[in-house]
């Protein structure tokens, strides 16, 4: 594509739309915004959109001759001058490939002033500043983009970016005519946008939506490009990685092992633990307090820059949102996943061929036995797998909101929730400490129970806590809230009918079962289940199930499915009751 420039009477004066951009922000919010947007949004659709999606800023491109000139420009609009900047990876990409130019050559910076809605909501003018020199080569570029405005759009944030949400909101967009338009991952700020076409009849000058979703949902991102249009007017709108040839992107894909060691070595060597997201830190700085190889060291964090886990900046290398989750010492930190996944579970992949061949788990095939019972031998490996476990625990957020748990903790006796095969004790504890009226029993094997104790004394929810030792058959009776959470996609059908038949002749009539689980799609389309579904294939001999395929097993048992709920990373909350059980909310009213 030639870049060529347009007549100068067309160019608009960069101040001019800026000021433009902040009195239309200060002048709608989310409700009165989306039906212009989407002509034709009302009932449902409209309420899901405008409870998920805060009408957060109103973004552009400027092209400022230097860094005075956008400071000049921000302060013409009553905008802070000093407001940070950060490295725009995906509008630098989308110029490059629109303008065949070197990323390289593009310093194109994100820049939020804020600005204050007519409802006193804080907003922002989203600013993408390429500082464009008088006189130089990008001055083509400037005066193209100006006329285009390819960039300028109206961004609404998801406040609770969990994945089957996220697509849930996707699938709104595309059913009231917003077309998918591409859209990134950007590590410097560890955020995704996906980016759409709005309907040729939206009553309003921007022509692009951006859906702003903070965290890493690139599994989300993958299905949304798989969307965009190969027609679409400007032919580089696609990722890089979809235009790749089919070789390139099976070597790509090849490298997958690659990643998980490198994110478990960064993790085992402790470096994120010596690294912060405020402050880069030269390779040598770095090799010392972790005992590692200067050069080496380079090697292995320009291929983490790479993956978004560091950023690599002229005084060395900084750690990310992303890689921060590395730490020991973060809240939710995931290092111990990345030490089982790089340890014992990557070993088992590599013997992949013999679980797909037999059916049979390659981990008991390598080892001699399950999983289970190997790491109950090895007390070391049998804590890191808890706190695997219990690493996930932000898929646990909602669940103490669940209208089960909350019936539960209002009844006027105080109820009972029963943790079975609880692991740490991490779910547990948060939903005692979340209902102070609400008592727990946990049902795990021995130095389980003993890591649970300590932790659960430690949240001070202890002395309304009881524990037993044992297996499924030990289901402990007289509860009023069952939960199994990440336990039946460990077994195969008839273990886990086995395992509900012994939570059925605990359970009392009234009592409610609660089951955590990722569910594989109907469609095909992306889902971290799939991946755990060939993981449980490979390691344990278990697998992961659609929601038919539970209700199935549910049935067997003498449970009905009366519902489920998303919860964070792809998993669900499906909640079961005896058949023929009165309802709880008449119950607990």
């Amino acid at each position: 594509m030639t870049t060529t420039l347009p007549d100068e009477t067309l160019l608009r004066d960069d101040t001019d739309s800026l000021r433009a951009a902040a009195l239309f922000v200060r002048e709608h919010d989310s409700a009165a915004l989306l039906p212009l947007l989407l002509p034709g949004l009302d009932g449902p659709d409209l309420r899901a959109l405008a409870e998920h999606c805060r009408f957060a800023h109103a973004g552009l491109l400027l092209f400022p001759p230097d860094a005075d000139g956008l400071r000049d420009q921000l302060a013409d609009c009553g905008m802070a001058v000093d407001t940070p900047s950060h490295p725009s990876v995906v509008v630098r990409d989308r110029l490059a490939r629109r303008h065949l130019r070197d990323p390289a050559e593009l310093d194109v910076r994100i820049l939020r002033p804020q600005v204050d809605g007519h409802d006193g909501e804080r907003r922002a003018v989203e600013v993408f500043a390429l500082t464009v020199p008088p006189h130089s080569d990008l001055e083509p570029i400037a005066a193209y983009e100006r006329t285009r405005r390819h960039e300028a759009h109206l961004a609404f944030e998801v406040e609770r970016p969990e994945p089957l949400a996220l697509r849930g909101l996707c699938a709104i967009l595309d059913r009231h005519g917003a077309l998918p338009d591409g859209g990134g991952y950007n590590p410097h700020e560890d955020g995704t946008v996906l980016y759409f076409t709005l309907p040729a009849d939206a009553a309003c000058d921007y022509r692009r939506l951006e859906l702003y979703a903070p965290g890493d949902h690139r599994d989300t991102l993958a299905a949304h490009l798989d969307h965009c249009d190969p027609h679409h007017p400007d032919p580089h709108h696609r990722p890089r990685h979809d235009a790749r040839q089919p070789a390139e992107t099976l070597l790509h894909l090849f490298t997958g092992a690659w990643t998980t060691q490198a994110l478990a070595t960064f993790a085992r060597l402790g470096l994120p633990d010596v690294m912060d997201t405020r402050t880069a830190h030269r390779t040598e700085d770095l090799s010392r307090p972790t005992g590692t190889h200067p050069r080496s060291l380079g090697t292995l964090l320009r291929y983490l820059a790479m993956l978004g886990a560091v950023v690599e900046e002229q005084e060395g290398f900084r750690l990310t949102a992303l890689g921060a989750l590395l730490r020991a010492d973060t809240p939710g930190s995931m290092r111990p996943l990345a030490l089982m996944y790089g340890g014992p579970f990557y070993r088992s992949f590599g013997a992949l061929d013999h679980a797909v061949r037999t059916g049979q788990p390659a981990f008991d095939h390598l080892f001699g036995e399950n999983h289970f019972d190997h790491f109950a031998r090895d007390p070391e490996l049998a804590a890191l797998f808890d706190r695997s476990m219990a690493a996930s625990s932000r898929m646990f957020q909602p669940l103490p909101t669940h209208p089960v748990i909350t019936a539960a903790a209002q009844a006027p006796e105080a109820a009972t929730v029963v943790d079975i095969a609880g692991g740490n004790g991490e779910l547990l504890g948060r939903i005692l400490t979340a209902h102070p009226r609400l008592r727990g029993v946990l049902l795990e094997r021995p130095h389980a129970v003993q890591a649970a104790r300590l932790l659960l004394d430690a949240t001070g929810c202890g002395p309304r806590c009881a524990y037993r030792a044992g297996d499924f058959a030990d289901v402990p009776p007289g509860g009023d809230v069952y939960i199994l959470s990440r336990v039946l996609h460990d077994w195969d059908d008839d273990r886990c009918r086995e395992i509900l038949r012994h939570c059925v002749r605990a359970m009392p009539a009234h009592a409610d079962l609660l089951v955590v689980e990722r569910l594989l799609p109907v469609d095909g389309s992306p889902s971290l289940a799939t991946s755990w579904d060939l993981h449980m294939l490979c390691n344990v001999g278990g697998r992961e199930r659609r929601a038919d395929h539970y209700a199935r097993l549910l049935a067997d048992a003498g449970l009905q499915l009366v519902g489920r709920r998303p919860l964070p990373l792809d998993a669900q909350v499906l909640h079961a009751r005896k058949v023929g059980a009165p309802d709880p909310t008449a119950r607990r009213s």
